[in-house]
């Protein structure tokens, strides 16, 4: 059996080819011609032929979302609100994991050219702008999410890491915490964050202990075990901790139970990401939650822009609010420099 064709819908419903057209290349038409189109087509079983549609609209309809890290629960959750939008808009997602990999990055942003893709969202791994030169010189739209690139001409969405951060360290201040460790990752948004924790610290007169600092070369498990490993054996333990993702907050959850320790009652802890951890730890974990869907929302709507309106306008940043969700991890003390 041969597929229908646009023709077969002509005379289904008796329309102008000019009609189905419009309304085939996501155009407006009338109400009644386009419930007609649309039975039509559900009657014939008619796919159009993307690649022809492509030749003609210059548009593969098709975005390319290129992550840092793949089996990250945070991309995950970005790309399960992006692909949802992008749905919506009548778009379908090309996705490629970097795997913490510069070089591998800019080998899947030359794929994404490669394949026609109308536009790129970006969760960087990497601070090197020369990785988006290939999209740069086919005119392909690319919009950062999450974390910037510096020297790139790009759109980003982000949150103020730095500032979340500090109010976040501010939290744990309140409470009468000033022997307070940071664990952080040396990534773009790890190292904003760290920043942060030194803001607060600083804004209160407290003093940045060299031993409680321990950082990373990116946001994992591993690092928040083994920095926590380091603070529970410390002779003079700090009495709260800040964690800079939620990979590094699962492994100080993990480091914690296994040397029998608790919260908050030995140690006070404040993280980011209001992901799965915050659902099965007990206490809750108080931490920053980053509005991931308005992140996503913010994205897709500026890639989208710049897809139907070209790359003329000047880049955009975006920085949206992170608030923080209470939670039971972080204890009052009475006099801070004799808490055990």
């Amino acid at each position: 059996m041969m597929a229908s064709t646009i023709k077969d819908i002509k005379t289904e419903t008796g329309l102008a080819l000019s009609t189905i057209s419009k309304y085939l290349n996501g155009g407006n038409v009338r109400t009644e011609n386009r419930e007609k189109i649309e039975a039509a087509i559900r009657k014939l079983d008619y796919r159009p032929n993307e690649m022809a549609r492509a030749l003609i609209t210059k548009k593969t309809r098709t975005i390319g979302f290129v992550v840092n890290d793949i089996a990250s629960q945070f991309s995950g959750i970005l790309l399960r609100y992006t692909g949802e939008l992008l749905r919506r808009s009548g778009y379908s997602m090309m996705i490629c994991d970097s795997a913490h990999d510069p070089g591998l990055e800019e080998k899947n942003i030359r794929f994404c050219v490669d394949k026609k893709v109308d536009g790129i969202l970006l969760l960087p791994v990497g601070r090197d702008s020369e990785n988006l030169e290939s999209a740069k010189r086919a005119h392909i739209p690319v919009v950062l999410l999450d974390r910037e690139m510096p020297g790139s001409s790009c759109d980003c969405i982000t949150i103020d890491n730095r500032e979340a951060a500090r109010r976040a360290v501010e939290e744990l201040a309140l409470h009468g915490h000033v022997r307070i460790a940071a664990i952080h990752s040396e990534e773009y948004t790890g190292y904003e964050r760290f920043l942060g924790y030194l803001d607060a610290m600083r804004a209160r007169g407290l003093t940045v202990r060299e031993e409680y600092i321990f950082s990373g070369p990116m946001h994992s498990t591993q690092l928040g075990y083994e920095g926590m490993k380091k603070l529970m054996a410390l002779e003079d333990p700090p009495t709260a901790v800040f964690m800079t993702n939620y990979e590094v907050s699962l492994g100080v959850v993990m480091a914690m139970n296994e040397g029998g320790c608790r919260c908050p009652e030995d140690f006070s802890l404040i993280g980011f990401d209001e992901l799965t951890l915050a659902l099965v730890v007990r206490p809750r974990m108080t931490l920053v939650a980053q509005p991931m869907e308005e992140m996503c929302q913010e994205s897709v709507r500026l890639l989208l822009a710049r897809v139907d309106g070209g790359m003329d306008t000047p880049p955009r940043r975006i920085s949206i609010y992170a608030g923080i969700a209470p939670g039971e991890s972080v204890r009052e003390l009475s006099d801070p420099y004799t808490a055990a």
